[in-house]
């Protein structure tokens, strides 16, 4: 199984914005150049992240993203299902059918065993992504990462995030 580019673009930023601090907010086209993307690439996957409500976007000159949720209220599983959809990976189309010799329907009462053996295979993928936080990848970027990756990190974020007036949505904090 391969996953667009776009899932881990969406990881990378939604980690990077569990560091904004408070209501504040980072621009879209901060994120795109962190992470050395076209910001109208990037726009396309903050957008799914937003209509998921895992981020939220604030208009205006000083607006820009922020989580919509707390970092430890988000999971891998989350961020891959809004940016991939919520269709299985892979798709049975019963091509065991489609053979030069045609068979009654009726021999086909059992499910396909291959359609049975990938199913199980997606939902045990989407059960390990659902375990992942986006507050443990943050957490052991923190303690594990390289000091001078983490302190640059860190910097940007400083640099680019925008400070906010009150909102009703405030994610908390790590």
């Amino acid at each position: 199984m391969k996953l667009g580019e776009g899932v881990e673009a969406a990881i990378h930023c939604a980690a990077t914005l569990a560091s904004v601090e408070g209501n504040n907010t980072m621009p879209g086209a901060a994120l795109a150049e962190c992470f050395g993307l076209s910001p109208s690439y990037l726009l396309k996957h903050l957008n799914m992240l937003t209509a998921a409500s895992i981020l939220e976007s604030v208009p205006g000159p000083a607006g820009g993203y922020r989580l919509a949720r707390a970092a430890e209220r988000i999971t891998l599983l989350d961020i891959v299902l809004a940016v991939e959809g919520r269709e299985p990976a892979f798709r049975c189309g019963e091509i065991r059918r489609n053979g030069p010799v045609k068979i009654d329907a009726s021999a086909y009462v059992k499910p396909c065993g291959i359609n049975a053996a990938m199913l199980k295979a997606e939902r045990a993928y989407r059960a390990a992504l659902a375990e992942v936080k986006l507050s443990d990848i943050v957490a052991d970027y923190a303690a594990e990462g390289d000091p001078r990756s983490f302190a640059a990190s860190c910097a940007f974020v400083a640099r680019h995030q925008r400070p906010q007036k009150s909102s009703s949505t405030q994610p908390k904090q790590m």
